[in-house]
């Protein structure tokens, strides 16, 4: 019988489902209309790679702090929430270069900076006394 708990408890079935979902709803807006784009097109399967994980980790990240509820697990789950952003940032940037900008800032570097900052939430999570 079929219970929804057991997706969660079978990560190999939790993770095949949150790429099958990225593929999925990125198909169409993005990876479709860079098919003959060659190595252009493997950057942004990089890019579509990094969400996948980074969906995958924030779910079990989530799902640990919903059952230890402690402080660092907290800033796990938001650390890798926040390389989701980052890695959306970077991937809109190498579909559409220098289309988004804003102002003086490319959007790579926002990118960056939001990797940076999913950085410093993690070692936060690390050094943190519970």
């Amino acid at each position: 019988m079929f219970r929804p708990e057991s997706i969660v408890e079978k990560k190999s079935t939790l993770f095949s489902i949150v790429v099958t979902g990225v593929i999925a709803i990125l198909a169409l807006p993005i990876i479709v209309p860079h098919l003959l784009h060659g190595y252009h097109l493997a950057h942004i399967f990089l890019h579509v790679g990094g969400i996948s994980l980074a969906v995958f980790i924030s779910t079990l990240a989530g799902i640990a702090y919903l059952r230890l509820r402690t402080k660092r697990l907290f800033l796990s789950a938001v650390a890798f929430a926040n390389f989701i952003a980052a890695e959306v940032v970077l991937l809109v940037d190498a579909t559409w270069p220098s289309i988004y900008d804003f102002g003086e800032m490319p959007l790579s570097e926002i990118g960056h900076l939001l990797t940076f900052i999913t950085l410093g939430l993690l070692a936060l999570g690390v050094f943190r006394n519970d």
